[in-house]
């Protein structure tokens, strides 16, 4: 299985449900030596081949320590989807063998709560991260939107009317609304990053990062 050298790490993958085996494959994909280990025996078999390396076991059980320990994984992931038990055992498993960065998918506030504080250096929230991302694009308004921890995001919208025919120096948009154009794209050219000499049309699409509540108010314009 080829390797991309930019990416060295082995990573341990556990649970190969959705999300454990799209994180498994697409590592794969990337470069890393992905040990995938699922306890469901016909699932594990379906993934051999797909990755380095695929483990029939149970890492909930106290026993998987001396596995974690053996395999020396750099990362982690735990994607286990149907226990929380299991998962937070999975996970402190990791904590306890000293895996240096340790992924694990939260199936709800509470379970996320305890992967805090049992050690889990990253806890992912897939379905209401994606919830609250779908929130801010049904109105049409966003054609994509990412955020960060601290309220503060990057978004692709359709260039306000207003902004259409100016340069991103005669609109004052940063001045205006608070936010910043960090760059244009138009369908069949690459991407470019935005200058106040970039001349916005209609047939742009803006990359806008800033305040998500000032964002928001900036793509509600006509």
């Amino acid at each position: 299985m080829a390797r991309n050298r930019l990416f060295e790490d082995d990573v341990l993958v556990i649970g190969l449900g959705r999300f454990g085996s799209a994180v498994a494959l697409e590592l794969t994909r990337l470069g890393h030596r992905v040990i995938a280990v699922e306890r469901d025996s016909a699932l594990a078999e379906s993934y051999v081949n797909k990755v380095a390396k695929v483990v029939n076991a149970d890492m909930a059980l106290a026993s998987a320590g001396d596995m974690i320990r053996s395999a020396e994984p750099k990362i982690a992931v735990v994607g286990i989807g149907s226990s929380v038990e299991s998962s937070v055992l999975a996970a402190a498993n990791l904590v306890d063998a000293g895996v240096p960065s340790i992924w694990a998918k939260a199936l709800s506030p509470e379970h996320k709560r305890i992967l805090d504080r049992i050690g889990v250096h990253h806890v992912i929230s897939p379905e209401a991260d994606s919830g609250r991302r779908v929130a801010h694009l049904v109105n049409g308004r966003l054609l994509d939107y990412i955020e960060f921890d601290d309220g503060y995001a990057i978004v692709k919208i359709r260039p306000p009317a207003e902004t259409i025919g100016f340069t991103l120096e005669q609109s004052q948009i940063r001045k205006k609304y608070g936010v910043t154009v960090v760059g244009t794209k138009v369908p069949g050219e690459d991407f470019t990053y935005a200058v106040p000499q970039t001349k916005i049309s209609a047939h742009h699409t803006l990359i806008v990062s800033g305040p998500t509540e000032l964002l928001e108010r900036f793509a509600a314009r006509p």
